[in-house]
């Protein structure tokens, strides 16, 4: 058979999308986002665990590189560093846990107990600026019976943890067993990624760098510095001899994790417990404490653990944290801040292609008569 008589197909019409060619690609585009949906679905379930894993991961990398070259074996050393993080993280949490069930009905009882003996409006008398105060609030609420179904409320929560003890155990191990190979096969994982990236080499780096500085800022930055922050005001507590320093101390280092709140929501009104409690002198300590060193230390240690490496807005932190808490659960602190560094750098990706695009139009263009040199 002659070369001449073997059929040429024409080239297709770029504006006929009935085209087979067309057709072809919207078919496997669908199928794709099908096979993408579902691997989302079944990933679900194990989202917390991955972003965990990730995160550990991150921040784990740098002793993995020293541990490698002296041990000659990433798997080795991949196992010592996931039992560090089980004995160093992981089991601590378990067990702080387990004594803040304990502490929750502890506390509970001892503010209602208090609020019910009225010993607290005999000592307001003493400070007669905060009559009126304490008028309005017995005539808005029943302290007593707001104490106990706060108590009660408290109590379910950690009933509901003590409940799902088992699960927790179970998320944990799951951790640890995708922080193995997310430490040992990182190599070839980010060779992956970067294979399936549709982003150049060089945008395909900054996004690898963009999700490091983020995970390291939000754990450093956010988890370290609340943690801190939790474990002094806790400690305060415990000196002044307030029910649960636990307990208080955990709402501290929580509610620290979320930007524009903070550990005071706690510790002022404890300052004005202690005050009608007829406690001037340990709510001044309280006030100075909290004010001074736990408020303080979150301008001490984030600059010195972060630098840098979070370019965001504490607006879009808010939003990216509490947002991320929302949709993805507790897995939400990690995911929330990499998913807007993820957006972030295909907006400024978007951004220079069409500069790009305007640039090389505007150089095409015909120069206008009298313009030329």
């Amino acid at each position: 058979m002659a070369a001449s008589d073997i059929p040429v197909t024409p080239p297709e019409d770029p504006g006929d999308w009935s085209s087979p060619g067309h057709i072809h690609s919207l078919v496997l585009m669908a199928v794709t986002l099908a096979g993408l949906y579902l691997c989302y679905r079944m990933a679900l379930p194990f989202l917390p665990a991955l972003a965990w894993a990730l995160a550990f991961a991150l921040l784990l990398v740098p002793l993995q590189r020293r541990l490698e070259p002296k041990l000659r074996s990433p798997g080795i050393a991949a196992g010592l560093l996931v039992l560090l993080a089980g004995v160093g993280v992981l089991l601590p949490a378990m067990l702080v846990a387990d004594v803040l069930v304990d502490e929750v009905a502890r506390g509970g009882s001892a503010i209602s107990a208090m609020l019910e003996s009225g010993q607290w409006r005999r000592n307001v008398s003493a400070y007669p600026l905060l009559a009126p105060l304490a008028d309005w609030l017995e005539a808005q609420f029943d302290l007593p019976e707001t104490a106990n179904a706060m108590t009660a409320w408290l109590t379910g929560i950690a009933a509901s943890l003590a409940r799902e003890s088992l699960l927790q155990v179970i998320g944990m191990v799951l951790t640890l067993y995708l922080l193995f190979y997310f430490l040992r096969d990182r190599r070839a994982i980010l060779a992956s990624i970067a294979a399936l990236s549709p982003l150049n080499p060089a945008d395909t780096q900054r996004l690898f760098r963009d999700v490091d500085d983020t995970v390291h800022a939000t754990v450093y930055g956010t988890l370290v510095v609340a943690m801190v922050q939790g474990t002094l005001g806790g400690l305060m507590f415990w000196w002044l001899g307030l029910p649960a320093p636990l307990l208080w101390g955990v709402l501290m280092g929580l509610l620290a994790i979320v930007p524009v709140l903070g550990a005071f929501i706690v510790w002022i009104p404890a300052a004005l417990f202690l005050l009608l409690d007829g406690s001037g002198g340990k709510a001044l300590v309280l006030t100075l404490w909290g004010a001074v060193v736990v408020g303080g230390i979150d301008n001490l240690l984030y600059p010195m653990l972060v630098g840098r490496r979070l370019k965001m807005h504490t607006l879009l932190a808010f939003v990216s944290i509490v947002g991320g808490l929302a949709v993805f659960g507790s897995a939400g602190l990690i995911l929330g801040p990499v998913v807007f560094a993820i957006t972030r750098l295909l907006l400024e990706t978007w951004n220079r292609r069409g500069e790009r695009l305007a640039a090389s139009r505007h150089a095409d263009a015909p120069v206008p008569p009298g313009d030329t040199p």
